[in-house]
């Protein structure tokens, strides 16, 4: 992984385990232009590896607040998912939740958002 476990940048953390055939990643802080190129990086890495995961969980109930840049970037690692067959699932709750609603986005991605998501 480019990534290493527990990686962080000025307004993020970067965190990655293994839970059986399945990554997740666990972000906390701030997901903008300055941090969604080390989040790109990140899913990258997960979606190059060898063997791949069966399913990519990004928890983002860590998630201040999220930008375009970083919704971009969750869509791009949702298109290379599905291109692989991989399922890709988002976790979080609060605002994070109700942006994903108001934009319409919600729909795109397996979601668990504070037990009120859909799968």
């Amino acid at each position: 992984m480019k990534r290493p476990e527990g990686a962080s940048t000025s307004n993020l953390e970067i965190a990655v385990e293994r839970a059986g055939a399945d990554a997740i990643v666990h972000l906390h802080g701030r997901v903008d232009v300055d941090s969604s190129p080390d989040v790109r990086d990140c899913l990258d890495a997960i979606l190059a590896t060898d063997p791949l995961p069966h399913a990519l969980i990004v928890d983002l109930a860590g998630v201040t607040s999220i930008e375009a840049s970083g919704i971009a970037t969750l869509i791009e690692a949702l298109k290379v998912a599905r291109h692989q067959q991989i399922r890709f699932h988002i976790e979080g709750d609060g605002s994070v939740l109700q942006l994903f609603r108001s934009t319409g986005l919600l729909a795109l991605f397996d979601t668990s958002f504070g037990g009120n998501g859909a799968s």
